[in-house]
């Protein structure tokens, strides 16, 4: 059975490059601290807990399907775009998010009993996207980054926010055969 993506337009692609308009979604988003792998965890299980059914409706608590990828941005405001930010061993700020279902709007949405889960409306975004597989690491990231500020460099595109790591497998899958995209809005 396919899970939901997002919905976008593919405006160019080459390689493992591509730029994206992105359409309006929703999301669910929770802000928690950790390291890169602690903090994914966290969120990923307050979203997850959201998703199976802690949540209200007028008719009780509904199960949401789970859609992917699963997205992480780190949360500070003020990062050099060729650093590294992925990091096992320190502590910040991360924002973990699901897109949710496109049968949803916010007014038909399940409402989060937790009050850390947000439901954000997002608007539609373009987006300079490198594609790539095996585990996320430090080095790896890094090395993705740099090749995605190279092709948004040579296209004179602007990056506007920070990198957003998307990651579309369970993580039990093996990892030549995971799905990661690391993003940037422009």
């Amino acid at each position: 059975m396919a899970i939901e993506e997002p919905e976008f337009i593919s405006i160019e692609k080459k390689d493992a490059f591509e730029i994206r308009e992105y359409q309006p979604k929703l999301i669910a988003q929770v802000l928690v601290t950790g390291t890169f792998d602690s903090a994914s965890s966290k969120g990923f299980r307050l979203l997850a807990d959201f998703i199976f059914g802690n949540n209200k409706t007028n008719e009780g608590s509904k199960k949401i399907d789970m859609t992917a990828p699963v997205v992480s941005r780190d949360a500070s405001e003020k990062i050099d775009m060729t650093a590294p930010v992925v990091s096992e061993e320190t502590e910040r700020g991360w924002y973990i998010s699901f897109n949710m279902p496109k049968q949803y709007s916010k007014d038909t949405l399940p409402v989060p009993n937790n009050p850390e889960v947000k439901i954000i409306e997002v608007p539609t975004e373009k987006f300079a996207v490198i594609t790539f597989s095996g585990l996320v690491r430090e080095r790896k990231y890094a090395e993705m980054l740099n090749l995605l500020n190279e092709e948004m460099r040579k296209r004179n595109l602007e990056p506007q926010g920070p990198a957003i790591l998307a990651r579309y497998n369970p993580p039990w899958t093996l990892p030549f055969l995971r799905r990661n995209e690391l993003m940037i809005r422009f």
